[in-house]
């Protein structure tokens, strides 16, 4: 066996992942794959609960594609029956089931969306009611007797709606078996989800050994920060990037984030070199992000409008006739003129916009500081110049700056 292939498969498939269950099985399962040279399984489900998908999903489809550029086989799994029952994982209370035509016509639009990532000619796309919908009672009821009332209460979400005298309905104890009996039916060799499904993909795991299989291997992948760069990215946040979002306006939202997130983003939406990245100006390689994202989605054109339009939109825009405030910093005002830097704070505060570092401080943490378009949320932020540079400060709602870099004299 090639151990330098095993290793080059392992790096990418481990690749900003959180967990692995277990790391030693996903090691021989990919020995044994390279060996009899058989693709593995590899099972991601998505209940079609909105008829569309933002980048928060496709961390999953992502990773999907790593495997399926590796030569595995991807199965996307659309959850049109467990969208019905609705999936308990990380919510307070019952979710509201959705009707069989809302589940439907949402997964007609998932399947158009996913093909912007994966190759339609190697995706084996399935539907879990091919093989619930006609199920047998006596069937269902000999699934639910692998597992207790007591296993499912140990189950974080379901143990504080428990705890704290929360409603739990009966079907909702059914959604992780029919997602585990999905990997049953499919034979899964490795399952992917999120975080928050870890107890759904553990019941896959415990399923197939008693239905004589071997376990898949469960591997878990983050959830994904909004624009807030805080909270996971949801709808009801107001923190999407939507896959379906127009070109101009998916590009100015990625723009929009910080460098933190986007280093994030770029380990988890896609396979660049991060030591590259990190090389760059932070401004820089956003806008190479911002441009290979909407490239993937929206094509060569719409990446090339949504760049000129985010230059003249923005770039006029943060420049106007009359600023509040126009500053020059020259090299003596650096600590290391060969390398100009200087805190954020520290620049608002030569802008005379500012009563004090406090106000600065408070106004960065409320993301009511851009710079160049980029919104800042590091108080404790630096500046990083080149001679001869010129950009500008949005500070709260109204006022503008424009700060020089002087030229090495």
């Amino acid at each position: 066996m090639d151990t330098s292939e095993l290793d080059r498969q392992l790096e990418l498939i481990l690749r900003g992942t959180v967990e692995v269950i277990q790391l030693d099985e996903l090691k021989a399962k990919l020995a044994e794959s390279l060996k009899e040279q058989r693709p593995l399984r590899i099972k991601a489900g998505f209940d079609p609960t909105a008829p569309d998908l933002h980048l928060g999903h496709t961390v999953l489809i992502q990773k999907l594609k790593h495997f399926q550029d590796l030569g595995h086989e991807v199965i996307f799994l659309i959850g049109d029956f467990t969208g019905m029952i609705g999936d308990p994982s990380g919510v307070s209370e019952t979710r509201k089931a959705l009707t069989k035509e809302q589940v439907l016509a949402n997964a007609k639009t998932y399947e158009q969306q996913i093909f912007k990532t994966l190759d339609p000619a190697k995706t084996r796309i399935e539907f879990n009611s091919r093989w619930m919908s006609s199920m047998p009672t006596e069937k269902m009821v000999e699934i639910c007797s692998h597992y207790s009332v007591a296993q499912m209460l140990e189950r974080d979400d379901f143990s504080k709606r428990h705890r704290d005298h929360k409603p739990i309905s009966i079907h909702e104890f059914l959604y992780p078996l029919v997602q585990g009996y999905d990997s049953v039916v499919l034979k899964a060799d490795v399952e992917l989800g999120g975080t928050d499904q870890k107890f759904n993909l553990l019941v896959g795991r415990d399923l197939q050994r008693d239905y004589g299989q071997k376990p898949q291997v469960v591997l878990t992948m983050p959830l994904l920060e909004g624009t807030d760069g805080v909270r996971k990215m949801s709808k009801s946040f107001g923190n999407v990037i939507a896959l379906e979002d127009q070109p101009s306006d998916m590009f100015g939202k990625l723009m929009s984030i910080s460098d933190d997130l986007m280093m994030r983003y770029y380990e988890l939406l896609t396979v660049t070199n991060l030591d590259e990245v990190k090389q760059q100006h932070p401004m820089e390689a956003k806008k190479v992000l911002a441009e290979q994202l909407v490239r993937q989605y929206h094509g060569e054109n719409g990446a090339e409008e949504a760049k000129v339009d985010f230059q003249q939109r923005f770039q006029k825009r943060d420049f106007p006739d009359e600023p509040d405030a126009h500053i020059v910093l020259k090299p003596t005002d650096f600590a290391n003129p060969k390398d100009p830097s200087m805190s954020i704070v520290d620049v608002l505060m030569r802008t005379g916009l500012m009563a004090s570092k406090g106000e600065a401080r408070r106004l960065i943490s409320q993301y009511a500081i851009q710079v160049d378009g980029e919104k800042k949320s590091d108080m404790y932020g630096v500046l990083h110049f080149k001679p001869g540079q010129k950009f500008s400060m949005k500070i709260g709602k109204r006022k503008f700056a424009i700060v020089e870099i002087a030229s090495a004299s």
